[in-house]
Order: structure tokens, then C-alpha cells, then sequence
């Protein structure tokens, strides 16, 4: 058997050179984000003494660990994927500041760091830290908000239809509960939808975009089931206040909330049986659409380029924190597109 080299400290500075000349998109993500602004809402989740504990190895950089959970969501990457891709590619090994020599991050430890975030509930103070970081440096345009849905699809359940009943009325059926194993795989919380004669099972993501930069300024998660316009009084505010909302024909019936938040009603006419849409309003309509367009480049990025709308997660809240960091990932490569720097303005108590 052949005994292989291992790369010299040259080598490897000449592969990271040849790596950057070849327009890595990690040195562009690491060079635009000031990964220091996450520090303080970090800190929330390992400051508590059960989070202290002096006993075993020491701890990794919880920035790093971070980083490591945008890794995953910009390349829908498992654990142990994970775990192997940090090993293997000298890339995430720069973007994570590890030497070869360094210990990666097993699967367990990742599981680990990204479940104590959600135990938190620190995935949407994580988003919100990054975005006030935006509002701080005046990036988002604030010329006009599109909100829109769309499905992020799970594995879909096999069970009877007794067991989907018991299910929607919030009960656990027996059969589950005789059998642990059983009932840790079976997710309770997502639902089935049908749209366009298709039939989708898991939850929905709702976005609002701001229209000049297409960043995603705020988003809710909700089972499948949920129609798009309940989600609407949610996402708009008081800070939306004299920008027109753009919206598709789902959202007729919420003008008060939309004139609640002080915003113009750019909300998709939509005809009836005993009402056609006049040359008019088919006119208004097609210069809505140009403008609530831009949602769907969103969409598309985390369909196509992510692969963010499928993913492997049982319960809400596990759902809930991957599609929140999701959406935290594409406002970073969204600022990368628009050549953004974002970086600490203030730090937080």
C-alpha cells in the first residue's frame, strides 16, 4: 500500500491561493460579515451555569459553531455531512479560521450547539440581530414591502387516517405512545396542504421583502395548512408605515390590518363570477406583478441554489429554527450580492 503525503504548510497556501483565484464564495461571505455582532445573542444561550460546566474538553468558539450552522444551510448539509465536509475541503476549514492540525466538530457537538439554540429560542434573535445591523447602516431601501408564502416540504408520514384525525385534534394515538422509537420519528406538527391540484406536507415559510434590496426584513413559520393572509398582521408593523404593500389576491379581506400600519394597499385584484376586472385594474394588476415579482428571486435562491425548501426535521420547533437560519442565509449572501458590509454599529448589553 502506497503511503500518502500529507500537504505541506506551501502546499496548502498555494491550494488557498489557487481556491481564492477561483472565486470562492466563502472568502467573500467571511470578508462582508462582521461575525462579531452575534456575539452578544451567543452569549445568551452558553452564559447559564448548566452551560458552564468545567468538566471534559474545553468548549469550541461559538462563533465558529455558528459559522458552522451557516455552512450547513447555505449547502443543505446533514451533521455528519457536516462533520465530514470541515475534514475534507480546505475552504470551510479558511471560513471557519481552523488549521489542519486543528479538532473538527463532530456531528454530536453540532447537533449539540444548534439544539441549545433552540431550546433558547435564540434562532429569530439571531436573524433580528443581523437585521438590525442592516436598519443600522440604512441598507434596506424602505421604498415598498412584498409578502408572500411558500412550502418547505418533510418527509411525509405514513399513517392511517384515524391517526391523522387524532393528530389534528392534538391527541397522540396509542399505537405511538406503546412505542417510543416510533413516536420520535412521527412529526405532529406539519400538515398538508394542496395547492394547484399538488399536494404538499410540512410547514410554511411567510416572508416580507423589502423591494429595493430583496432582503428578507421579518418571516413567520406556520404548519402548511395555514392560509398566507392569516400570517399578514404578523409580519406588517408600525416601522412599514408609508410604503406601499405588494401582495397576491390571497391577502383581499386584510385591508384593515394594512391601513392599521399606515401602508398604501398594493394587494392583487382578483375577479368573480359576478365581477370581471376592468381594463383598469388588469393594468394595475400587471404593474403589481412587475414589482411582487421580486419575491419569487428569493424563493428561487432557496429552492435552487440552497435547497432549503426540502428539509429533515420532525416537530415545529426544529423546523421553525431551520428555516429561520435559512432565511438568515440568504440575507448574508444577499448582502454579498449587493456588496454590503455588515459590521457592528453598537454592541449590546
Amino acid at each position: 500500500m502506497k503511503n500518502i503525503n500529507p500537504l505541506g504548510f506551501f502546499d496548502e497556501h498555494f491550494l488557498l491561493e489557487r481556491l481564492t483565484k477561483l472565486k470562492d464564495p466563502l472568502v467573500k461571505l467571511e470578508t462582508h460579515i462582521d461575525w462579531a455582532l452575534f456575539q452578544p445573542v451567543l452569549e445568551i444561550a452558553f452564559s447559564k451555569p448548566a452551560n458552564k460546566s468545567k468538566m471534559g474538553r474545553p468548549p469550541f468558539d461559538r462563533t465558529m459553531m455558528f459559522k458552522i450552522l451557516i455552512l450547513q444551510s447555505l449547502y443543505s448539509l446533514s451533521d455528519d455531512q457536516m462533520e465530514y465536509q470541515i475534514t475534507d475541503r480546505l475552504s470551510f476549514k479558511r471560513f471557519l479560521g481552523l488549521k489542519s492540525s486543528d479538532k473538527v466538530p463532530d456531528a454530536k457537538t453540532i447537533w449539540h450547539f444548534r439544539e441549545t439554540l433552540i431550546r433558547e429560542g435564540l434562532i429569530e434573535a439571531l436573524f433580528a440581530r443581523f437585521n438590525q445591523a442592516l436598519d443600522d447602516q440604512c441598507i434596506f431601501a424602505n421604498t415598498g414591502q412584498i409578502v408572500d408564502a411558500s412550502f418547505v416540504e418533510v418527509p411525509r408520514q405514513r399513517n392511517s387516517r384515524d391517526e391523522n384525525q387524532q393528530i389534528k385534534q392534538g391527541q397522540t394515538p396509542e399505537a405511538w405512545k406503546a412505542n417510543p422509537n416510533k413516536l420520535h420519528q412521527k412529526d405532529r406538527d406539519a400538515r398538508w396542504a394542496k395547492k394547484n391540484k399538488m399536494n404538499f406536507y410540512g410547514y410554511k415559510n411567510h416572508i416580507k421583502v423589502d423591494k429595493g434590496t430583496k432582503l428578507i426584513s421579518d418571516y413567520t413559520v406556520t404548519d402548511a395548512s395555514v392560509h398566507d393572509s392569516q400570517e399578514l398582521e404578523t409580519l406588517l408593523d408600525q416601522t412599514d408605515a408609508g410604503q406601499p404593500l405588494y401582495a397576491d389576491a390571497a391577502s383581499i379581506g386584510q385591508e384593515a390590518s394594512i391601513e392599521q400600519c399606515g401602508m398604501t394597499n398594493n394587494v392583487h385584484e382578483k375577479a368573480n363570477k359576478h365581477h370581471k376586472l376592468t381594463e383598469t385594474q388588469k393594468a394595475s394588476n400587471q404593474e403589481k406583478t412587475r414589482h411582487r415579482a421580486r419575491v419569487e428571486h428569493i424563493f428561487g435562491f432557496l429552492t435552487n441554489s440552497m435547497k432549503a425548501m426540502y428539509i429533515r426535521t420532525i416537530g415545529y420547533d426544529r423546523a421553525t429554527a431551520k428555516i429561520g437560519l435559512a432565511n438568515l442565509t440568504y440575507n448574508m449572501m444577499r448582502c454579498v450580492q449587493l456588496n454590503k458590509k455588515v459590521y457592528n454599529v453598537f454592541l449590546w448589553g
